[in-house]
């Protein structure tokens, strides 16, 4: 079994940055893709942000230029800074990951952008 732990949300002015973090704990063999998702008030859950095992990434084109995904494998975490907030950009961020051909989703850390 795998846990997916997600951390670093909170509430920012806009423009600001916050760096969230996702760990993957649990009988850890290979994971594939690492990425996260967010679902703001009203809306379905979309990507953000994935990058593979080869550290190939793809963004949302909402966030291109102003956020960055990255990974340690060697500590099962992935990162996701987000520079240059708006407010568009609140919503509850969940981590997702792909272990062994099986998908795990974090529980979500809300990120909140208003002044």
């Amino acid at each position: 079994q795998v846990q997916v732990v997600e951390s670093g949300g909170g509430l920012v002015q806009p423009g600001g940055s916050l760096r969230l973090s996702c760990v993957a704990s649990g009988n850890i063999f290979r994971i594939y893709a690492m990425g996260w998702y967010r679902q703001g008030p009203g809306k379905q859950r979309e990507l953000v942000a994935t990058i593979t095992s080869g550290d190939t990434t793809n963004y949302a084109d909402s966030v291109k230029g102003r956020f960055t995904i990255a990974r340690d494998n060697a500590k099962n975490t992935v990162y996701l800074q987000m520079n240059s907030l708006k407010p568009e950009d609140t919503a509850v961020y969940y981590c997702h990951l792909n272990h062994w051909g099986t998908n795990y989703w974090g529980q979500g850390t809300q990120v909140t952008v208003s002044s």
